[in-house]
């Protein structure tokens, strides 16, 4: 599932998990102590989910994922992008699961702003205001790093498997968990970006987010019991893989800048 744009470090291509077809799809592979359920790693992408449970998802035209930050203001990954100014290409749909119900809700964009100094590596976050509101929940995003540790809830549109290409019309999920930078870099290195990157996945494999599914939302419940975003998809080597983790961009490192962007939208 390597796209022709991926970024190279250290000389090994990355895989950015935005779709080369338009697909937004489902994966996170990882180095943790724990492995997962037999039943539910089998297949990459998870379950399907329930109509309206993740009600801030939303499928972006270019292929990949992204969250309602505000009503009218979707967070997305920098790499999903061209750049930061006006663009009124990008079709938002949201409210439903299905892309193809006659309930989804599409609307297009009007600005995108890129995370300040991306160049490929960290910063993968950018913001994409919309023409007009959704009428949709938003997700909150971390402001610390206290819920950067446990279980996490991935979703997507995309793959179910590494290299499909083909994507999904109706929204999947999984949970992954947490896993330290210490055992992530056993398998990356110095590819990670420490403090601007989170990594989750299982051992065993077999659940990730995958091709088409960046930009869209890691995230878990916070202490009321709300969903948080804690995640970004952004990359990993190949989808699902044992001992491979997820990649994901630490919203709360960048909660700030990402506050005072939309903002200034």
């Amino acid at each position: 599932m390597l796209t022709q744009s991926s970024p190279k470090r250290s000389g090994i291509t990355l895989v950015k998990r935005a779709a080369a077809v338009g697909a937004v799809a489902l994966a996170v592979a990882s180095l943790h102590p724990l492995t997962a359920n037999a039943a539910s790693t089998r297949v990459v992408g998870g379950t399907p989910a329930a109509q309206n449970e993740f009600p801030f998802m939303v499928h972006l035209s270019m292929g990949c994922g992204g969250a309602l930050y505000k009503k009218d203001v979707v967070l997305t990954a920098a790499h999903c992008m061209d750049g930061s100014g006006n663009n009124t290409s990008i079709t938002v749909t949201a409210g439903a699961n299905d892309l193809n119900s006659s309930a989804a809700i599409k609307v297009k964009s009007t600005k995108v702003k890129v995370a300040p100094g991306y160049n490929g590596t960290g910063k993968d976050w950018a913001l994409i205001k919309l023409a007009r509101p959704i009428d949709k929940p938003t997700l909150k995003i971390a402001t610390t790093d206290r819920y950067n540790r446990g279980m996490f809830t991935i979703a997507g549109w995309g793959d179910t498997e590494e290299g499909a290409g083909t994507g999904t019309t109706k929204l999947r999920k999984a949970t992954v968990p947490f896993v330290a930078d210490r055992v992530c870099k056993r398998h990356y290195g110095n590819r990670l970006v420490s403090k601007e990157e989170l990594c989750a996945g299982w051992q065993s494999g077999g659940i990730d987010t995958c091709q088409g599914d960046s930009g869209g939302p890691m995230f878990r419940k916070d202490d009321a019991g709300k969903w948080i975003q804690v995640g970004i998809v952004s990359w990993g080597d190949g989808c699902a893989r044992a001992g491979v983790p997820g990649v994901y961009t630490e919203v709360s490192h960048f909660a700030k800048d990402i506050a005072r962007a939309a903002n200034a939208l």
